[in-house]
């Protein structure tokens, strides 16, 4: 189940941020975070089935696209569509208001589960834009 970021999820939402490339810095961890919280147009959602096992951070662009930037699963269950899932519910709960997408920059959207493993957008129903690395 995808649930919205609170400020008690901070730990939680840092380390399954620190999994990304481009975010294994404390300030650098710190500054993403601040971000979700204080920017309007940045919404950060933590997916939980009994445990929290993944993050996925979006932006609000031109209030018509909602561009994943952030995506993470937890090591130990990657492999399970965990990412797909997310997508998917991010896609269930507000296709009706945006454009599902993916980064420009697939770097940034990347979570390492196994090299050259790629999940196609277009294979969920109303996700558009090329491809996103997981």
């Amino acid at each position: 189940m995808l649930i919205k970021y609170k400020k008690s999820f901070e730990k939680i939402a840092m380390g399954l941020l620190s999994f990304m490339p481009d975010e294994k810095e404390v300030k650098k961890l710190q500054s993403t975070i601040k971000e979700y919280e204080a920017n309007d147009h940045w919404r950060l959602f933590l997916w939980k089935e009994e445990d929290i096992l993944g993050l996925i951070g979006v932006r609000i662009d031109d209030d018509q696209k909602m561009i994943v930037q952030h995506i993470s699963v937890t090591p130990s269950h990657r492999n399970q569509g965990i990412g797909k899932k997310m997508v998917k519910a991010l896609n269930d709960q507000f296709s009706n208001e945006y454009l599902i997408c993916a980064n420009e920059k697939p770097k940034t959207l990347s979570v390492h589960v196994k090299k050259n493993n790629f999940i196609n957008p277009a294979s969920i129903s109303g996700i558009s834009y090329a491809l996103i690395y997981i």
